[in-house]
């Protein structure tokens, strides 16, 4: 049984990954935002929650480590938060708020967890970092189309981040491992009811890299991933 901290949990993508790692086992622990949607969460999955409002920094820092006292150093590691922004956030009709606003939490929280708790992952050579991006933060592919400014720079932000420290650990041969994914458009509070994926079916991805079988220097890493396939940056 693996112990998995699950930001995001008590909705949506968030949700629907913990669900699925519970139901196979592991010990899960939700963070959320949300008072009453994270306690009705931790109710149904009969799991342990944490409030952290990620958009306070400091905050985060502090409530991601006293997890670790608490609950121990994870072996699973995901990162299911996120905000959209403005549809009409064009790069220069933005403002320093909303760039602001969706970078805080979108991208910076993301550093931080990651370097709070992760780095205790890797010193015990041990466990696996999955990050919710979105295709839309691609280089190659949708991500350079324009619009949504914001949003797709702070997805493509998690790309970088998450290719560096798979790079600065040895792509898995330490025993830690990072990787991205695309969820693709999944019916949630963000993605809205027409979106084509469940939110089950949006989570599947991260929810096989969090449990498939790891060799390391074999098992590929440091990838951004979509319908379990690699694809590009």
């Amino acid at each position: 049984m693996a112990l998995a901290f699950v930001t995001g949990g008590s909705r949506g993508l968030g949700f629907e990954t913990a669900k699925a790692l519970k139901l196979a086992g592991h010990q899960v622990v939700l963070f959320a935002r949300n008072t009453e949607k994270l306690v009705n969460a931790g109710k149904e999955l009969s799991s342990p929650i944490e409030f952290v409002e990620l958009s306070d920094i400091a905050s985060t820092r502090k409530v991601f480590a006293d997890a670790v006292e608490k609950y121990g150093v994870p072996d699973i590691l995901m990162l299911a938060h996120g905000v959209m922004s403005d549809r009409m956030a064009k790069t220069l009709k933005t403002n320093d708020e909303e760039w602001r606003r969706v970078m805080t939490i979108n991208l910076d929280s993301v550093f931080t967890i990651v370097n709070e708790v992760g780095s205790k992952m890797a010193d015990a050579r041990k466990g696996r970092v999955i990050v919710y991006s979105a295709c839309l933060g691609r280089m190659s592919g949708p991500g350079n189309a324009g619009g949504l400014a914001p949003y797709r720079i702070s997805k493509a932000g998690v790309n970088a981040l998450v290719r560096n420290l798979a790079h600065e650990t040895g792509f898995g041969a330490r025993g830690f491992w990072i990787d991205a994914i695309c969820p693709n458009h999944s019916r949630t509070d963000m993605g809205g009811e027409s979106a084509p994926r469940s939110a089950e079916e949006g989570a599947a991805t991260a929810v096989w890299l969090a449990t498939r079988e790891l060799v390391p220097g074999t098992t590929q890493t440091g990838l951004l991933w979509e319908d379990n396939e690699v694809v590009p940056w």
